[in-house]
């Protein structure tokens, strides 16, 4: 049974923003990896397929798949899980969700559905505006 994890995209703007910046990183020779305090217990389920799903100004508007988690180490010795994900990022249905720390669990029964995306591969709807609609009852 897969499921996934839910992550803020700290000092992402946009989903734009977030792109350009993982991006530059591949540009630059590095791994794109998040690297993150815990291992999640629930690895074998998160393997099985999971993505994390990427939270921008408290809107779940993306997806990535994981590909690896990796056992690591701080520079201050203490254990950490690098968590390595595939370059591409899928648009999903927007859906506002609470502020929270570190990632959370999200089954896939519960995951937002992924949407269409133009031949340049940007959403066919800017992910704020698909939340405002939302928010007003029009989607």
């Amino acid at each position: 049974m897969t499921v996934h994890l839910k992550k803020l995209s700290v000092g992402s703007e946009s989903l734009a923003s977030m792109r350009q910046w993982q991006a530059a990183r591949r540009e630059a020779g590095f791994e794109l990896m998040h690297i993150t305090r815990n291992t999640p217990r629930r690895a074998e389920e998160v393997l099985a397929g999971g993505s994390i799903y990427w939270v921008i100004k408290g809107v779940m508007c993306a997806r990535q798949p994981i590909i690896e988690l990796r056992s690591m180490q701080r520079a201050d010795g203490k254990p950490a899980c690098g968590i390595v994900l595939a370059p591409e990022i899928i648009p999903v249905e927007s859906r506002r969700v609470r502020i929270f720390q570190g990632w959370r669990y999200l089954e896939a029964k519960d995951a937002p559905a992924d949407i269409p995306v133009s031949a340049d591969g940007d959403a066919t709807m800017p992910a704020d505006m698909v939340a405002e609609l939302r928010d007003l009852g029009l989607l």
